[in-house]
């Protein structure tokens, strides 16, 4: 089983990387285009400092979003427990644990590494989940830790914000030097403007739903029980349409971080969520399950 992992993980950190490579080509490709290497080197420092600054502070922003405080272990022990055996399991640091007072059911992980992670846990998903489901969330949060997947999407975000940068930049800046016929068109101007962000929000999607398979192929990996994940998911599914948050403030840049999609799904903003559909989340890990054996097992405590 952990073998299988790890050549699954393997497989997805290839295409991350050449995903990003690709998001890095279209960059200086862009730039080459333009002529204009003042505006470049200016939308490219610019998107590594809010990058960066988002890369170190991740957790503090995430938590701060959903109003999620510090617990001790008296005040939940359960869920004190689950982290607990679980990141000895991994052989990693037990990392902080957080309690969102939101009545809508869900959870996230966040902080650049095992060592400054962070797990939180709303209100709501305690009331609707019993321990073995629980414990399969805390698999999947505990996972996107230790895949580095804030790294990844934080490299991520820093790219796309560099060509969108530059997409915006292209209208006002003089590239192409003083020659007119090497100037860039202004109508392929106003098309990389619209194009240009929406291919770099596009590269982003594909990079957050690959983490979030891996982190559910992952997390079921580590708790042995892939079946608890996907009956975990069916009920925060449900329990996220009836009580949707609203997509505004903070909260819109850190929905990706949450286990389900926190906004009222459906339409055509389904085709811009961070998440893949739940029904193929769900799919996936029956099919794990069969595959592993994972079968149903009550949580031993």
């Amino acid at each position: 089983m952990l073998k299988e992992s790890n050549v699954h993980s393997h497989h997805n950190g290839l295409k991350t990387a050449a995903l990003l490579g690709l998001l890095t080509g279209l960059i200086l490709a862009v730039g080459y285009w333009l002529g204009g290497s003042t505006g470049l080197v200016i939308a490219v420092i610019f998107s590594l400092v809010t990058n960066a600054v988002s890369y170190f502070f991740s957790d503090r922003i995430a938590l701060r979003s959903m109003g999620a405080q510090p617990v001790s272990e008296a005040e939940f022990p359960q869920l004190h427990q689950i982290v607990r055996e679980l990141a000895q399991q991994a052989g990693q640091p037990m990392p902080r644990l957080y309690v969102s007072p939101s009545m809508q059911p869900n959870a996230f992980a966040t902080g650049r590494d095992p060592e400054h992670a962070a797990v939180a846990v709303t209100v709501g998903i305690t009331r609707i989940l019993d321990l073995r489901e629980l414990r399969g969330v805390i698999g999947h949060e505990l996972s996107h830790v230790y895949n580095r997947d804030i790294l990844i999407s934080s490299v991520a975000g820093a790219l796309a914000g560099i060509i969108t940068m530059v997409a915006q930049l292209a209208i006002f800046l003089p590239f192409g030097g003083s020659d007119d016929e090497d100037a860039p068109n202004p109508a392929s101007l106003l098309l990389m403007l619209i194009l240009g962000p929406l291919a770099a929000s596009v590269i982003q999607l594909a990079i957050s739903r690959n983490r979030e398979f891996q982190a559910d192929a992952s997390g079921a990996t580590l708790t042995g029980d892939p079946l608890a994940l996907a009956s975990a998911l069916e009920k925060i599914h449900y329990g996220t349409q009836r009580v949707p948050l609203p997509a505004d403030g903070q909260l819109t840049s850190t929905a990706h971080l949450m286990i389900a999609n926190p906004f009222r799904g459906g339409g055509i903003s389904a085709l811009f969520s961070t998440h893949p559909p739940m029904e193929e989340r769900v799919r996936r890990l029956h099919e794990q399950a069969s595959l592993t054996g994972g079968a149903a097992r009550p949580y031993v405590r």
